[in-house]
């Protein structure tokens, strides 16, 4: 991990901030001056540059405003944080107009500012596995001819900036396919921002979309920027939208009419440059008609319609999806990738999966892990698979990743999304879908037995042997092969299992989480980073 930068011509102020952060496992490198940083910057060596900038506001030989500027113009993704004595409040507010990430008041209460330190952190990290998946990989892979539909409707979309409204099931693709309209619009180079309305407690989801002032609620200790504030020039993702409060419905409503909101607390008119991108699993008319969504919202969201089908809807890309997740979870957990058989991949074709594409990724991860052979075979395949009596499936198709549609739109395409057909073309409205829960899809498969989770109804006992006999199989095959990391590897795969099924349980909501599992907030948001569970 990168280290923290801190710079303070103050040299107890660096000691307290160097200690304290050494015992969160959060390496550090100080400075006395500005001038000290932007010549470590311009050395040009990324591996040693900052995760996070912490900047004293007046210093001699310069000040932490104009620091902020520099260093903005070198690396715009870089959060900074600004600290200033309380007489300097004004001056720091406006630090906000030039980037900075927060700002904490002089004299700081110690572990407040690790916190702060810290979710600035899980900030970075958030962006830069984004940027990494969105580079390294394709948007969307798929043979189905339905994917041609998404191909089109996203090449026509993504050069304008009209409000898109995307359905489908939990778990079909609905963010990859905002991401992909951000990428290829006029707006790729600015942010792209996505929140999951049903993942966020209604008391806090209003600070989390417009921000607050400082001492607009108990816990306010400093003005926060909100999401729409991030987003500006770039792309906001309204993920579950319709299962956002009544009351902030207008709100948003407001913000979609003229660019402007007030902070929590605030009374000043902020203004925003944003393009939304709504997401729902749900019949938003029928929502409408039961009066707990408002229709003029439902209008202004749903411009264009895309809608994603079921990977039930397209079973002839589960090969292919299947093929190309094996490999994936080869290269994240650094093990050889496993070959699957034809009757292996027909059995996988024939299951519904009710988590769609994301519910068949962790399949595939899960057979990386216990599958015992090289080659999956059916009986290798996870119980609930098994226990789900074959129904007529499509035969496996072999063929190369699609690089672009037939109108030769999109120049690259990738991982998991479904059918979308742009509703200027006159798209049939969206199915009743009834709603799998889980706010971040992972279905409903739960395939380790985990303490406290309710067992199969079926085969529980044979579950659990599988699954102990798999675990020694694979510690026994670590260990002979002389790795000195085989402690690490395990336990990394049994909390990644561990925690995804407790949110599972919890329907995406962490602190509950985390209560179940008996470990702290902070705890299972630092592991959900670690693990990459976004």
């Amino acid at each position: 991990m990168k280290p923290i930068w801190i710079v303070d011509d103050d040299q107890s102020i660096r000691f307290v901030l160097e200690k304290a952060l050494l015992r969160e496992n959060l390496p550090t490198r100080s400075f006395t001056n500005p001038q000290e940083v932007l010549t470590a910057l311009s050395d040009g060596n990324d591996e040693q540059g900052p995760q996070i900038l912490v900047s004293d506001i007046r210093m001699p030989g310069g000040s932490g405003l104009d620091l902020l500027d520099k260093v903005k113009k070198k690396l715009p993704g870089l959060p900074v944080i600004i600290m200033t004595a309380f007489s300097d409040l004004d001056s720091a507010v406006s630090a906000f107009q030039g980037g900075a990430f927060e700002y904490l008041p002089k004299p700081f209460d110690l572990p407040k500012a690790v916190e702060l330190i810290r979710r600035a952190v899980e900030e970075s990290q958030r962006e830069e596995v984004a940027e990494e998946r969105m580079a390294a990989t394709p948007e969307m892979l798929g043979q189905a001819p339905a994917m041609q539909d998404v191909f089109r409707a996203i090449g026509r979309l993504s050069q304008s900036n009209v409000t898109v409204m995307i359905t489908g099931e939990s778990g079909s693709g609905k963010e990859l396919v905002a991401r992909a309209l951000h990428k290829h619009s006029p707006r790729a180079n600015g942010p792209f921002v996505a929140i999951n309305t049903a993942a966020i407690p209604k008391d806090l989801l209003e600070s989390e979309l417009f921000g607050h002032e400082r001492g607009a609620f108990t816990g306010a200790q400093t003005m926060r920027r909100g999401r729409f504030e991030q987003a500006d020039g770039g792309t906001l993702f309204l993920d579950e939208i319709g299962d956002m409060p009544f009351d902030l419905q207008t709100r948003l409503l407001r913000v979609l009419s003229d660019g402007h909101f007030y902070r929590v607390g605030g009374h000043s008119a902020v203004k925003t440059n944003v393009r939304v991108i709504a997401a729902t699993h749900q019949n938003l008319e029928q929502r409408v008609k039961e009066g707990v969504f408002r229709e003029d919202l439902f209008h202004r969201l749903n411009v264009i319609r895309l809608r994603l089908p079921a990977l039930r809807e397209r079973r002839e890309d589960v090969p292919m999806l299947a093929r190309h997740f094996l490999v994936q979870s080869a290269k994240q957990l650094d093990v050889e990738p496993k070959r699957i058989s034809e009757a292996a991949l027909q059995r996988l074709a024939s299951f519904d999966f009710p988590g769609n594409v994301r519910q068949l990724e962790n399949v595939c991860h899960w057979l990386t892990v216990m599958a015992p052979a090289q080659v999956i075979e059916v009986k290798d395949l996870p119980p609930e698979v098994l226990s789900v009596g074959a129904t007529e499936a499509a035969a496996p198709v072999d063929g190369p990743m699609l690089a672009a549609s037939h109108d030769g739109v999109l120049a690259q395409v990738v991982p998991p999304v479904a059918t979308a057909v742009a509703g200027a073309d006159g798209v049939e409205s969206p199915p009743h879908h009834t709603s799998l829960g889980f706010a971040q899809p992972v279905g409903e498969y739960h395939p380790l037995p985990v303490a406290g989770a309710e067992p199969p109804a079926t085969g529980a006992p044979v579950a659990l042997e599988e699954w102990e006999r798999g675990l020694q199989a694979e510690a026994k095959i670590l260990l002979e092969s002389g790795r000195e990391d085989v402690w690490d590897v395990l336990t990394r795969r049994f909390e990644t299992r561990l925690i995804l099924t407790a949110l599972a349980n919890t329907r995406g909501r962490r602190i509950e989480a985390a209560h179940k599992l008996g470990i702290g907030r902070n705890t299972i948001t630092r592991k959900i980073q670690e693990l990459h569970l976004e």
